[in-house]
């Protein structure tokens, strides 16, 4: 395994951020404070996803620069699946990166139990097998 690949640096951070969102989703019914940190979980978590697949296409010859871009693109190499569903997760990460309301977050944490997690779940696991493969 090269350390040095973009990629394999980014997935350790992705890795630990995972699991960290992993242990919060663990609390059934969370406090005000403890869903304002799962959310903040989920979005360091999907932020090190699109730059862990930005990396990874990269290495690979593509040029993508925005989430959108690297979204489209990593579902167009399969790369991830549910592209669509991406692309909410990136809607809602927004939503939250700039406003907090109560009932918006009550959703949005739904969202991420229900939706988004699994999406983390099987970028981990197909990044995983890559750098095991190395």
């Amino acid at each position: 395994m090269d350390p040095d690949i973009r990629w394999v640096q980014r997935f350790a951070n992705f890795e630990r951020s995972f699991l960290l969102l992993s242990r919060a989703l663990q609390i059934e019914s969370p406090s005000v404070v403890e869903r304002a940190g799962l959310i903040q979980f989920f979005e360091l978590a999907f932020e090190l996803a699109w730059k862990l697949l930005k990396d990874y296409q990269e290495l690979e010859g593509f040029m993508v620069k925005t989430p959108r871009e690297t979204i489209k693109q990593a579902y167009q190499a399969e790369l991830i699946i549910r592209g669509h569903d991406w692309m909410k997760a990136l809607q809602d990460r927004n939503l939250m990166a700039h406003t907090y309301n109560e009932q918006t977050a009550i959703a949005v944490e739904a969202s991420i139990r229900n939706d988004y997690f699994p999406l983390l779940a099987d970028l981990y696991s197909t990044f995983k097998a890559k750098l095991e493969a190395l």
